[in-house]
């Protein structure tokens, strides 16, 4: 199963990038949010803080990635090229 399917580059994921230290993905419906933590922990080394999952109403899971402070979503972002 993969876990992590795509970043999400809405207009509303690039503000929480920059305000909250939040990278948003679309995530495998089936995944928890410790699955989800453990392999962006492994793909981007940097430490997640906190995980938080919304089930849209298509069926689609989002995942909201909190970085530790240690860490910045923005040089994530950069790589993804979401920025």
């Amino acid at each position: 199963m993969k876990i992590l399917l795509y970043p999400l580059a809405t207009e509303k994921a690039i503000n929480m990038v920059e305000r909250d230290n939040v990278i948003t993905f679309i995530v495998d419906i089936r995944a928890n949010k410790q699955e989800i933590k453990n392999e962006f922990e492994k793909q981007f080394g940097v430490k997640v803080e906190s995980v938080n999952t919304k089930i849209d109403p298509k069926n689609t899971k989002k995942a909201y990635i909190k970085l530790s402070k240690e860490a910045k979503a923005s040089d994530i972002a950069l790589k993804l090229k979401l920025v």
